[in-house]
């Protein structure tokens, strides 16, 4: 079974930085997608980032577009999410997933991540942009 690990969070003032890293373990495909998505206290959990293993194709929340970067070390299946500019509104907890068998984990991608597409969360890390 897939396991994800996620770190890197924690609190920032508006306009500074933070990079989240997701371990994977416990797999052997050469195809897949990691996402990232994230949950605002009372709201539903969002995509808001994913790239794929097959070309490294990424796509993006417009609400993130510009601002957050995801790039994937294949050789430690370690994947990143680079978070500039940070504002209030990206407070929550954010996610890593993995894709195995859907459009993203063959190179199609489309649009943000769709949550339904991943087969695996990790535990999440929290993200603080106060006010």
């Amino acid at each position: 079974e897939v396991q994800l690990v996620e770190s890197g969070g924690g609190l920032v003032q508006a306009g500074g930085s933070l990079r989240l890293s997701c371990t994977a373990s416990g797999f052997s495909f050469d195809d897949y997608a990691i996402g990232w998505f994230r949950q605002a206290p009372g709201k539903e959990r969002e995509g808001v980032a994913c790239i794929s293993s097959v070309d490294g194709s990424t796509a993006y929340a417009d609400s993130v577009d510009g601002r957050f970067t995801a790039t994937a070390d294949d050789a430690k299946s370690t994947f990143y999410l680079q978070m500039n500019s940070l504002r209030p509104e990206d407070t929550g907890i954010y996610y890593c997933a993995f894709s195995q068998a859907s459009a993203p984990a063959m190179g199609v991608i489309l649009g943000p991540p769709i949550e339904h597409e991943y087969d695996y969360f990790g535990q999440g890390t929290q993200v603080t942009v106060p006010s």
